[in-house]
């Protein structure tokens, strides 16, 4: 079965639809590894989206849980956290009992999906190999997908040893992702790899190839928006550079 595999949407609309244009067809089920709200000016539009997609798999992130309440808003630097307050006051009441419904880990087909790491699948950041290779004994599944980071990235033992190393695939290349993997498709609506294209990967449960993608949207549209709603500024200037 080919999935879509998106992760870190960020209530950026123009990016997922660019996303979902480009990638049609080419997939029957959708894997969304979370934070569909947080930072971007649309959160009720991309979560509507996302609920009606078809033979969907749906995780809660960090964001989505500090607007439901769950998690505590003190370790979010103060302009995710106004963000956070923001999207709770417009979120409309369906949407929040949708977000309130996921689960930030699961396994399905034999693949372990976590927002943040399968360690701390709400909140931990796999930005290194020594952080990654201690996440492998938390997961007994072949592959982990994961997000968070914003980072496509791919770490494995290499050549079927315990020590990790990482690989940053190429935009629109194919690779067989070995097994014992955890891979991070990027992020949809808030690149931070400095390109500012949105990310995601197109993943086979049978042959395990991983077929990674960027795609370009109107970024000036959505910080139109994001200026509208007067949401912060630094957070409408990174969209540009993929910081």
């Amino acid at each position: 079965m080919k999935v879509l595999i998106i992760s870190d949407i960020h209530s950026n609309y123009t990016a997922l639809e660019a996303v979902l244009a480009e990638a049609r067809a080419s997939y029957e089920a959708v894997w969304f590894l979370g934070d569909l709200v947080g930072y971007g000016p649309d959160p009720n539009e991309c979560v509507e989206e996302i609920r009606g997609l078809d033979n969907l798999l749906c995780l809660m992130g960090n964001h989505d849980a500090a607007v439901l309440g769950l998690i505590e808003t003190s370790a979010f630097n103060p302009e995710a956290r106004m963000v956070v307050n923001w999207t709770r006051d417009v979120l409309s009441p369906a949407n929040r009992d949708f977000l309130a419904a996921q689960s930030a880990k699961v396994t399905v087909e034999g693949i372990t999906l976590a927002h943040a790491s399968p360690r701390y699948p709400i909140w931990e950041y796999l930005l290194d190999t020594y952080t990654a290779d201690a996440n492998f004994d938390y997961f007994d599944t072949p592959i982990c997908l994961v997000g968070h980071t914003h980072l496509p990235v791919i770490y494995h033992h290499a050549n079927g040893e315990h020590s990790t190393a990482a690989y940053i695939p190429e935009p629109n290349t194919q690779i067989d992702l070995p097994v014992r993997v955890i891979a991070n498709p990027g992020s949809v609506g808030q690149p931070r790899d400095r390109d500012p294209r949105a990310a995601y990967a197109i993943f086979d449960t049978d042959t395990y190839a991983w077929d990674f993608h960027r795609v370009s949207y109107e970024i000036d549209a959505v910080q139109a928006r994001m200026e509208k709603f007067h949401l912060p500024d630094r957070h409408i200037r990174r969209l540009a550079g993929g910081w």
